[in-house]
């Protein structure tokens, strides 16, 4: 018998803000355990939160990107709940009334192109962790996380395939990463997705879904929806019946296994939060945050796509923060070359030292000083990577490290006439082979002539020296 997947999703997007969501601690990952934690965090008596602005601003940014309605007076609820992670009892969220809702995201598959309905996205508050085995048999609590801003996007049950849901996000993971709104960090849980799937016959009713929750790798979550969707059809033909429950995926086994029966709306008695004044937003705010909004990445695809090839166009698009930079750089220079120094050359840097890429590090307005050198033939391109590698090692004046490196062209053409002498002289038995019609040897004496001069000498000058001797 034949069925037909029917899937929703709730994604969990981690803001990046500078301090959680309704207490100043910092939100910054792998410190040790319980040391970015204020006293709200912890729940102690007498703390009373206060909303982050700029988590505010960025769920008006997403939204305003989805072509969503954005709510102009929207509040918080307590989320109630018992679980040793959640120190107050109960989670700041949003149920009634979210921030944005009823918004869009146009995905392309194999089958064309399709619009997943988004039905909204609400501000919330992380939980924190449990730390299993931490000593001996016991578990350890980390509220580092505790009330790290959460945007939880929530979309209708449009997709029908395991590709439709993996187009979907990895859509959305470019949108909100472009949007600079979460760093898409899916290791460290900034991107976590949870599957909300049925099964039913075609044109019937929703069937009973079950929730496969915290899934934070595509492979992961493709495979995972492979697995629930047979489970379910095995199920259904031999006369059993789908139980409503959240799951968990093992990837190492590749299956799903029961964790506790699926929680209503009700089971949480979600009530409007009394120590938190209501968001009130006006059109002039909305505005203001719609004039700051970076080109969505469907614009920024097609800019790219009219001066480069697309697989640099997919590097720029699959890399915001090099994109950031390209777009600096190339308001300076050429597409081309803005690419080239930016995808070949600086990410050289960082690979060779297995960093990220930061634009702190080598800012814009360095390496535009060093392509400058290289127009100016101030220096070669050779030696230009070896400048970049050493500004990047330790960071001073470009025209000092040039200096110190002794890689400075010299534009004497009496001293680039004196080294292409010399190599020609050297070399009888080749300046008659190339005369002979060997015009492959050309490479041979630039090579001499620059490896002679440690760099030094201009290489456009030094081929059309070479080029006139040779042709005597």
């Amino acid at each position: 018998m034949s069925y037909e997947m029917v899937i929703g999703l709730e994604v969990h997007v981690q803001l990046k803000t500078q301090a959680k969501i309704f207490s100043p601690a910092a939100t910054l990952y792998g410190q040790e355990p319980n040391t970015q934690v204020s006293f709200l965090d912890v729940a102690l008596p007498g703390t009373l939160p206060v909303v982050n602005k700029q988590a505010i601003d960025m769920a008006v940014m997403f939204g305003l990107a989805v072509d969503a309605t954005i709510s102009k007076n929207s509040f918080f609820s307590r989320k109630n709940y018992f679980y040793p992670d959640l120190p107050k009892g109960y989670q700041i969220s949003q149920s009634n009334n979210p921030i944005v809702q009823n918004g869009q995201l146009e995905i392309t598959t194999n089958k064309g192109i399709k619009t997943i309905r988004i039905e909204r996205a609400h501000l919330e508050e992380d939980a924190g962790k449990s730390v299993h085995d931490f000593i001996g048999d016991q578990t350890g609590l980390d509220y580092n996380r505790a009330g790290t801003p959460l945007l939880e996007i929530v979309t209708h049950p449009d997709f029908r395939s395991a590709e439709e849901v993996i187009c979907y996000l990895k859509d959305l993971h470019q949108l909100v990463q472009h949007l600079g709104i979460c760093d898409g960090n899916m290791q460290e849980g900034s991107f976590r997705c949870d599957v909300n799937l049925s099964i039913r016959k075609t044109g019937e009713d929703l069937g009973t879904r079950a929730e496969l929750k915290n899934i934070n790798s595509f492979r992961f979550i493709e495979s995972a929806i492979h697995y629930e969707y047979q489970r379910q059809v095995n199920v259904l033909d031999k006369g059993g019946i789908i139980t409503q429950e959240t799951r968990l995926y093992d990837p190492d086994n590749n299956e799903t296994r029961s964790m506790r029966s699926k929680e209503n709306a009700f089971d949480y008695r979600y009530f409007p939060d009394p120590d938190l004044l209501p968001i009130i937003l006006s059109n002039e705010e909305i505005e203001s945050i719609h004039s700051q909004m970076p080109l969505l990445p469907k614009v920024r695809r097609e800019t790219y796509a009219k001066a480069l090839n697309v697989d640099e166009v997919n590097f720029l698009m699959d890399n915001p923060t090099v994109a950031d930079y390209y777009d600096a750089l190339a308001k300076n220079i050429s597409a081309k070359t803005a690419y080239n120094w930016v995808a070949v050359e600086l990410q050289a840097v960082f690979n060779r030292v297995q960093s990220t890429f930061d634009a702190r590090r080598v800012p814009v307005h360095v390496l535009l000083e060093l392509i400058a050198c290289v127009d100016k033939d101030e220096v070669s391109l050779k030696s230009a990577k070896t400048v970049l590698q050493n500004y990047y090692d330790q960071p001073q004046a470009i025209q000092s490290i040039i200096d110190q490196l002794g890689v400075r062209q010299s534009n004497d053409l009496g001293f680039v006439e004196s080294l292409v002498d010399e190599i020609l002289a050297q070399n009888p038995q080749q300046v008659q082979d190339y005369r002979a019609g060997n015009k492959k040897l050309l490479s041979f004496f630039v090579g001499q002539i620059m490896k002679n001069s440690k760099g030094k000498a201009n290489p456009k000058q030094v081929n059309e020296i070479l080029n006139k001797k040779l042709n005597e």
